[in-house]
């Protein structure tokens, strides 16, 4: 398992945000990046994987924004992996879950390889 802890990180609900485009693409590009880099250290899994990404703060989102919320995440998380998030989910490759729990900023990541029984 891989588990990578990025504290500080705001993930909020872009659904709603009444932002320019342009501030909405630099937080997206800056999300990405920074859950590729935090995975680069570790080695890529092989086989089908569980991807759970925990977003970490005082408020929570309702489960449509939560998912909004992380998706630059995932789309790093997939990057890292080398995979489209989409086409790994339809193939069986990347299981992906959201969850959210209260506390101080941050994103939570761990990946579990699916062992076949």
């Amino acid at each position: 398992m891989i588990a990578v802890t990025i504290p500080g990180l705001r993930l909020s609900s872009t659904l709603n945000a009444r932002q320019h485009w342009r501030v909405r693409a630099v937080a997206a590009r800056r999300q990405r990046a920074l859950a590729r880099l935090c995975l680069s250290t570790h080695p890529r899994p092989t086989g089908p994987v569980v991807v759970t990404i925990t977003r970490v703060a005082p408020r929570s989102l309702d489960s449509d924004n939560l998912a909004g919320a992380c998706k630059s995440v995932r789309d790093g998380v997939a990057d890292w992996l080398g995979v489209d998030d989409g086409v790994a989910e339809r193939a069986g490759l990347v299981a992906w879950r959201v969850e959210a729990r209260r506390g101080a900023y941050g994103v939570e990541i761990a990946i579990e390889a699916v062992h076949a029984a």
